[in-house]
Formats: C-alpha cells, structure tokens, sequence
C-alpha cells in the first residue's frame, strides 16, 4: 500500500510560496496536510459504463489548498511553469532550478529541440529527474500568455494540467504539485486560471486513478481563499 502519495497544485502568480512573510519550510510539510486544512475536500468520482458493457472504475482523490513553497514538497512531482526553451527563467521556473542545481539544466539542455529555440511547445510537458529537490521528478509545462482569451487560452491552459498529470501518472507517480501556471508575467487572470486548473485536474484524475491527493498550494492567503472557495463549490 502506498501511503504518501500527494497530488498536489502550487498556486500563486509563478512565485514561490511563503507564510507569514518567509518561505514555509520542508519540514512543515511533513504533517499531514489533511489535518491542517479545513478546505479539504474529497471528491469521489465514479466512472460510468463504457460503451461496452462494463462497469468502469471507481476513482477516489483529494483536493486541498495549503500554503506552501514547491520547491520543498515532498512529492514525486513537482510541475515547473517553464518556457519554451526549458533553460530556467524568473519566478518559479528559476526557484526550482535553483533549488534543483545545475543537473537539471543539463538534463534540460539534452531534451531535442523540435523548431529553433522550443523544446517545449505551450501546453505540452516534458519530463526530467528532480535532481537536488525532495521530488523524484519535475515535469516542465509551458503555459499561455493571456491575450484575452481571445486566443485559446483557456484551453492551452487546460493542456498543461492535463498534459503534466498524464505524464507523471505514467512514470508511476502517486504524487505532483503544480504552480499556478501563466498568473505571473504570463498574465493570465488568475481566478479564471484557477477555474481552469481545478477543472482540468478533475478532469486528468478519472484517466489516472493512480493519483491519490490533489493539493493547491498557494503562495499567499489571498491565493489560497480562492481556491478554496473553489474546492467547497465544487
């Protein structure tokens, strides 16, 4: 039986998180998160019968907003909201290479360039070990910049969660933490951005029922609120 498993989403404008005005520390996370949030909340879904006959799966999972820094998780995955180029940038992009050392940026840098400059097209993911973090592995996503929403983001959007959630559910995850992807320079408004991610994650959980707990973990408590109030009216 697998007992750590977390799914967890770092929401916040592709910053790190803190708490009370300092980074929250790794050791903090080592509590159950279910016991400290009141947001908690348990989503069941069950899958209908196929088109066959059969009786599809039941898939149980957990969503949760907490206050938290990704790079300290202790997860099997922790998303990166990268560029196109995969060679570390501002915000989180460059906290966790920072916090993963200059492994991951060669690991990166072997990654096959598919048109000059892009090894990660927007809403693809890409995967590579977690190097010096506490996670296994970083899977990299590239989200929209906002012009709008007048040219798909949304559903650009939507990819990045879908796409990092399929990807690390087959290398065998139970756990992955996302950042609030395109809220910081990309510009995306972020509650309509946390519509999106929720959505998008229910979504992903039904194809990957491996994944056990979904947690958003937001880098201040205005972030936070809006997840939650999310989560209870989901």
């Amino acid at each position: 039986m697998i007992t750590r498993g977390w799914l967890l989403l770092a929401a916040g404008a592709g910053r790190v998180g803190r708490l009370g005005g300092r980074p929250q520390r790794a050791g903090r996370m080592l509590i159950d998160p279910v016991k400290r949030s009141e947001a908690a909340r348990t989503l069941r879904m069950a899958r209908g019968a196929a088109s066959d006959g059969t009786i599809g799966c039941t898939m149980r999972a957990t969503l949760q907003a907490i206050l938290a820094d990704i790079t300290t998780l202790q997860v099997d995955v922790i998303v990166n909201a990268a560029n196109p180029r995969l060679l570390g940038g501002g915000g989180v992009d460059g906290a966790i290479h920072r916090a993963a050392g200059p492994g991951l940026l060669e690991e990166c840098r072997r990654i096959p360039e598919i048109s000059p400059g892009v090894r990660c097209p927007t809403g693809e993911a890409r995967i590579t070990a977690g190097h010096n973090l506490p996670a296994r592995w970083v899977v990299h996503t590239v989200g929209p910049v906002w012009f709008g929403g007048e040219r798909g983001e949304p559903e650009l959007l939507r990819k990045c969660y879908v796409n990092s959630i399929r990807l690390a559910g087959a290398h065998g995850a139970r756990s992955i933490a996302f950042p609030a992807i395109s809220t910081g320079v990309y510009g995306y408004p972020p509650q309509d951005a946390a519509k999106v991610a929720v959505a998008a994650v229910q979504d992903a959980l039904r194809d990957v029922p491996s994944m056990e707990r979904v947690i958003f973990a937001c880098f201040d408590a205005r972030t936070q609120s809006l997840y939650e109030m999310l989560l209870q009216n989901g």
